[in-house]
C-alpha cells in the first residue's frame, strides 16, 4: 500500500494565491448546506473565494494538491466575512440579499471568547481524500502549533463522523443548543466541544 504524505501549513504561507483551491474544498465539504444559494459549484467557489480570510486558515496538501482546510478564528478575526455586494453579484439581488441576512449571523458575528481561545470552524476535506487522515492532520497541526490554550468548535448532531473524530482528538462536549428551523436545516442541535492544552 502506497503511503501519501499529508502536509499542513498556514494558508498565508503559500507563495501563490490558493483562495480558489481552499474555496473548492469548502464548497465540496458543505455543498448540501450551500446548494440553496446555487446548484452551480463554480458560482459557489467564486463567491466563497472572495471572502476567505487567509490569516486564520490552515491548508492540508496530499501529493501537492490542496485537499483539506481548517480555520482557527478568534475574537479578532473570523474565517469568512460575507459581503452583501459579493452575495448579490453572485446569487442575484433577491437571493443574495435574503441569504446575506440569514447567513451574516453565522459568519460575520464576532466571537466573544477570551484571547487565549481559538474557535475552529470551516473544517472540510475534499471527497477524493476522505478517510486518509486529512482532518486529523489539520487538527493535530493546529493544536500543536497555534498559540491558544483552549479550543472550541461546534458540530451539528447529524455529523456523527465528525463527533467521533473530535472526541478521539480529545475534545469534550460542553453544551448543546436546539436549532431553529431544524427540519429545514436538516439537524436538531448544535454541539459545542472544547479542548484545553
Amino acid at each position: 500500500m502506497q503511503q501519501h504524505e499529508i502536509r499542513v501549513m498556514p494558508m498565508r504561507a503559500f507563495e501563490s494565491d490558493v483562495h480558489r483551491e481552499a474555496a473548492a474544498v469548502f464548497v465540496d465539504g458543505y455543498y448540501p448546506e450551500l446548494s440553496f444559494l446555487s446548484k452551480d459549484r463554480e458560482t459557489l467557489i467564486d463567491a466563497f473565494r472572495k471572502i476567505i480570510c487567509a490569516d486564520v486558515f490552515y491548508v492540508a496538501t496530499l501529493d501537492r494538491e490542496i485537499v483539506g482546510i481548517l480555520a482557527c478564528s478568534d475574537n479578532r478575526m473570523r474565517a469568512m466575512k460575507i459581503d452583501p455586494a459579493i452575495w448579490r453579484q453572485a446569487f442575484g439581488f433577491v437571493k443574495g440579499t435574503i441569504s446575506y441576512a440569514v447567513m451574516k449571523g453565522e459568519f460575520n458575528r464576532p466571537l466573544t471568547y477570551p484571547d487565549d481561545t481559538g474557535y475552529i470552524e470551516c473544517v472540510a476535506t475534499a471527497v477524493s481524500a476522505r478517510g486518509k487522515g486529512v482532518s486529523t492532520a489539520l487538527f493535530r497541526h493546529v493544536l500543536e502549533n497555534a498559540r491558544y490554550r483552549r479550543y472550541v468548535l461546534e458540530v451539528v448532531d447529524t455529523n456523527e463522523t465528525a463527533c467521533r473524530l473530535y472526541k478521539k482528538l480529545g475534545f469534550a462536549e460542553i453544551e448543546r443548543k436546539k436549532e431553529r428551523f431544524s427540519k429545514l436545516k436538516g439537524f436538531h442541535e448544535r454541539i459545542y466541544m472544547s479542548f484545553t492544552k
